[in-house]
């Protein structure tokens, strides 16, 4: 899954796809380095973010979805906790909703299903602005195999097919929770949902001893790319889709050898 952030403010690359044009031709080469869905996102979730109207939002990536889906083979997934953004784009073309409220709101399980769309049930404590306040947990895997568990259920029996889990990586939890939800991921696999890890650039990966900075995180986010895949997960999101996805390759090979 490759990262198309069209927003002034993200961590990594906030500006950079701004005008519509842009981001489709950013999109676009995804696609060719080898992505296999284009995550389009419209508002930034960064710790500390400010929430952007749902107007705003859709200004933003509904068309980059709308061109992307005429003009690419990868599958485009549309990055969003608002039911009317995700339902807007899921009829321009996107076929996946990646939620990173894990379905909190209603209307979000009503669109994807009438839409017959596969979503993204991602655990995160609070919200944006406020999610790094309260990190404290008892077993942080035990929690959020608990959250993702009963989202998932709900997402079935609400009548949708489609369901991947998220653990969160760097949404409420600290550099030693992300580190832990990475050593113990087949904790989350065992509840039988395809599960995305999502570690590109994050500041955990900063947290170590060479305290790099979002723009020097490539080599951090393959290694943790690599444990991801080789501890079970089926989709991992990055920013650098061509250095990732011959990191996969590797570990493919390892793993079916």
């Amino acid at each position: 899954m490759g990262v198309l952030n069209v927003t002034p403010d993200s961590f990594s690359d906030g500006g950079r796809y701004l005008r519509s044009e842009d981001a489709i031709e950013r999109g676009a080469r995804l696609a060719e380095e080898g992505a296999d869905i284009v995550d389009v996102g419209g508002e930034s979730t960064r710790p500390g973010s400010d929430p952007v109207s749902e107007q705003e939002e859709l200004d933003r990536v509904a068309p980059v979805v709308e061109a992307l889906a005429g003009r690419i083979e990868a599958r485009i997934s549309i990055d969003t906790y608002k039911p009317r953004v995700a339902e807007e784009c899921l009829g321009l073309g996107a076929t996946l909703v990646n939620d990173v409220t894990g379905l909190a709101d209603a209307g979000m399980i009503r669109a994807a299903k009438e839409r017959r769309a596969g979503v993204v049930i991602m655990h995160m404590r609070g919200e944006p602005k406020t999610m790094q306040q309260d990190v404290a947990y008892d077993d942080v895997v035990g929690d959020v195999r608990a959250f993702l568990d009963e989202r998932a259920r709900t997402a079935r029996g609400a009548g949708i097919e489609e369901v991947i889990v998220d653990p969160g990586i760097g949404f409420g939890k600290t550099a030693a929770h992300n580190f832990e939800i990475l050593r113990r991921l087949g904790e989350l696999v065992s509840l039988g949902y395809p599960v995305l890890v999502g570690p590109s650039r994050k500041s955990f990966l900063g947290s170590l001893p060479s305290k790099l900075p979002s723009s020097e995180r490539l080599e951090g986010t393959l290694a943790a790319v690599a444990v991801s895949v080789l501890n079970g997960a089926a989709i991992v999101r990055v920013h650098d889709v061509r250095e990732a996805k011959r990191v996969v390759e590797v570990v493919d090979a390892v793993r079916s050898s």
